[in-house]
């Protein structure tokens, strides 16, 4: 037994082995059963083994201390976790024999946590559940879980939107305070707000959109000008005139951020009284509008433009096929039915969207025009078909026209005041410019004296690169590299249009940046107080934006994936729309259902070139925008990935 001076020499040894050693402090950047990777606050990302995996959680910060393992590796060793970020999170009950887990559904994260029996809230396999951490694995090694809540059971019809809505905090329920709220309006108050408006009741303006469109934003009507060219009336819906200025409505609406549109159920921004109804720019109905009053010449060029507030009344809900059908000489009954002074209108504005389009195709840039896939459920809410849907050429007018609407919003936010809300697009990725040279050096060195780095080097390259006739699609690889667009409270280009400011305001009863763009607009015209704003704000919005998107994002992947195996053995033909080390994806022509074929899949090695965004072997090569042809494979449930097989070369 050791004496008292012989424990002291001890502890003071471990004392000093401990000081000895060097420690580095990082954050837990992902965990999978057989190991993990933290990153260091240096930059580095250091291995740890299994073993050393299985003692921390996604987020962790560590102290670890850095040794050599097999093959000279550098391995992470934990020393401590200093703190802890997992909380609650989402996830699949897993019933494996006697033992109950939940498998979290967390990007970088891959172990299960273990239920114990008192804490499982008659929970039961399959079950989609909210659960919250009660044991950190740090000292064990096992991590334990106490269920909160159940969401549904994967066969419940319906539970890939709920089990989105869940994951991303989302709610159906308008607050009491909404209700009560809009409970107090009707259409006396239209007729009560139409006091000092423009009365616009006699222009023929119509709204056109899809058949099942009850949310109307916009309407729209054109007169020739004596002296050429056109006047262009865009009346959008004003929503904002109706409700109270931060009110309990647009408090709501701020944190909805916009509508979503998840397939077979969509979940609105503001509530149906004011979407579908009072705002709504309804046919035959006096309704409230923010107009942008405009003068085109006959090249499409913007003169001079008003803002204001009016009193319109639609003559007619149009579908755009009905419109279309005009456009191209067909018989159409909607077409029919419509007043000689609306028809006179509806042929001005097919010439107005002509010429707009020509001026942005000359001016600006023009993204390509690609199907839209619809996606139709049965009665369980799952994928019965997934249907293909062009642009017609009455999409692209409405489209022209409320680009235009945006771009006069933009100008007038800007002349009248220092900041805003303006939509901004930086262009190419900073860190991807040097790639882009390489690539123009290789492949296409008539375009070195272009800097993509500028505006307006930027929209020379996609223009010029366009027009290029090379083995490589240029402009897709470009395109591929760019920086997504932001909303910013100063002026600044909209790279990806090749504008140089924009916003957009042009749907207010779905979106809530247009609704406050429509606050501005108001404040500048003096018929409203100036909005509280600044950047915590937008970034809270930003913020809101992007989780509905991910969330929709993710019930529709859900969806294909289900989808996916009705495919079958037969060969579907496809385009190449991304390219990496692993592989490619492709791009179903007919469903838009989008697969990985993995390299590894492949009989011959291929190797990655980052600049020509291409894998190639001695035999063949694959790129960006290439046709090929498929089959579905399989669905690769860990990775939440279609898989294809490729059928030809």
């Amino acid at each position: 037994m050791l004496n008292s001076d012989a424990l002291n020499q001890l502890q003071q040894l471990r004392s000093d082995i401990q000081s000895d050693k060097e420690l580095f402090a990082g954050t837990i950047k992902r965990v999978t059963g057989r190991f993990g990777f933290v990153t260091l606050d240096d930059g580095r990302d250091i291995y740890l083994p299994k073993d050393e995996a299985q003692k921390v959680l996604l987020g962790d910060r560590v102290q670890i201390q850095i040794t050599q393992g097999n093959g000279g590796k550098q391995a992470g060793e934990l020393e401590s976790v200093d703190e802890r970020v997992l909380d609650t999170f989402i996830g699949q009950y897993v019933v494996r024999g006697k033992g109950h887990f939940v498998a979290p559904d967390i990007n970088g994260l891959s172990r299960w946590f273990f239920v114990p029996p008192k804490q499982r809230n008659e929970a039961k396999n399959g079950d989609f559940v909210h659960a919250r951490v009660t044991r950190h694995p740090f000292s064990s090694g096992n991590a334990q879980a106490e269920v909160l809540s159940v969401i549904g059971n994967e066969s419940d019809p319906g539970i890939e939107r709920g089990y989105a809505m869940a994951k991303y905090q989302l709610r159906d329920e308008w607050p009491e305070a909404v209700n009560e709220e809009i409970a107090t309006l009707s259409e006396a108050a239209i007729e009560q707000a139409t006091s000092g408006r423009e009365d616009l009741t006699d222009l023929p303006f119509v709204t056109i959109d899809a058949p099942s469109t009850q949310d109307m934003d916009d309407a729209v009507m054109a007169q020739a000008r004596p002296e050429g060219g056109w006047r262009l009336c865009i009346a959008i819906a004003d929503p904002a005139a109706l409700l109270p200025e931060d009110g309990a409505t647009e408090q709501e609406a701020r944190l909805r951020a916009s509508s979503a549109y998840f397939p077979g159920q969509p979940r609105a921004m503001l509530p149906s009284a004011i979407s579908q109804d009072l705002g709504s720019l309804m046919a035959g109905r006096d309704r409230l509008a923010l107009v942008c009053d405009l003068q085109l010449d006959a090249e499409g060029n913007m003169g001079d433009y008003q803002l204001y507030a009016a009193t319109i009344r639609s003559r007619a809900k149009l579908a755009y096929e009905s419109v279309a059908a005009l456009f191209e000489d067909r018989t159409d009954e909607e077409i029919q039915a419509l007043d000689d002074s609306t028809l006179e209108s509806l042929n001005q504005l097919k010439s107005v969207g002509q010429a707009l389009r020509q001026w942005r195709e000359t001016n600006a840039l023009v993204n390509e025009e690609r199907p839209d896939y619809r996606i139709r459920l049965d009665e369980n809410r799952k994928i019965r078909s997934i249907q293909k849907a062009y642009q017609t050429s009455a999409h692209r007018l409405i489209e022209e026209c409320m680009i235009a609407a945006n771009r006069c919003a933009a100008d007038f936010l800007q002349q009248r005041s220092g900041d805003g809300l303006f939509i901004t697009h930086a262009g190419v990725r900073e860190e991807k410019a040097d790639n882009i040279r390489q690539l123009l050096e290789q492949h296409c060195p008539e375009l070195l004296d272009v800097d993509p780095t500028t505006p307006e080097g930027f929209t020379s390259l996609v223009r010029r690169a366009s027009a290029l006739e090379t083995e490589l699609p240029v402009k897709a690889i470009v395109m591929r590299q760019l920086e997504r667009a932001e909303m910013a409270t100063q002026a600044a280009p909209h790279q990806g249009m090749g504008l140089s400011l924009y916003t957009t305001m042009t749907s207010p009863l779905r979106k809530y940046s247009d609704y406050f763009v429509h606050r501005l607009i108001r404040h500048h015209l003096g018929l409203a107080g100036k909005p509280e704003w600044d950047e915590s704000v937008l970034k809270a919005l930003q913020e809101s934006q992007w989780q509905l998107r991910q969330a929709v994002n993710e019930m529709e992947h859900s969806l294909k994936c289900q989808f996916a195996p009705s495919l079958g053995d037969a060969a579907h033909h496809g385009t190449i729309v991304q390219v990496n080390a692993g592989g490619f994806q492709v791009k179903l022509d007919e469903t838009g259902l989008v697969g990985f074929v993995a390299a590894r899949d492949l009989p011959e090695k291929f190797s990655f070139d980052p600049v020509t965004h291409t894998i190639a072997s001695d035999q063949r090569r694959f790129r960006l925008d290439q046709a090929v042809t498929v089959r579905f494979r399989e669905v690769d449930e860990e990775r939440r990935q279609i898989r294809f097989d490729l059928v030809d070369a």
